[in-house]
């Protein structure tokens, strides 16, 4: 049992041990997830990016190679659309596909 002249000074480092504690449990794994969520973030602009770019090269492409006309214009931008839509089906089958074998 401590002194009563000592209570103080447990008490403290108690409080001192506490935060050293809460600070190497919970705030060093919080930045390490706060920079791997970070690059995922960036990941996923980059690609969008890069997806939209490809989905706009396919239509000014299609623009190209289809004769000239209001319905042409209306016919690059549905294979487009369908191209674009087929692509992110694709990618979400893959990833549920991957997440269900564990």
């Amino acid at each position: 049992m401590p002194n009563p002249q000592e209570i103080p000074q447990l008490a403290s480092e108690l409080v001192e041990m506490s935060r050293e504690y809460l600070r190497q449990e919970t705030l060093e794994p919080a930045k390490a997830l706060g920079k791997q969520a970070g690059l995922g973030i960036g990941g996923a602009i980059v690609m969008s990016i890069g997806a939209i770019c490809l989905a706009w090269g396919l239509y000014y492409g299609l623009t190209m190679l289809l004769p000239e006309g209001e319905w042409w214009v209306v016919l690059a931008r549905g294979l487009t659309t369908i191209a674009a839509a087929g692509a992110a089906g694709i990618i979400g089958w893959r990833m549920s596909v991957d997440t269900q074998q564990g």
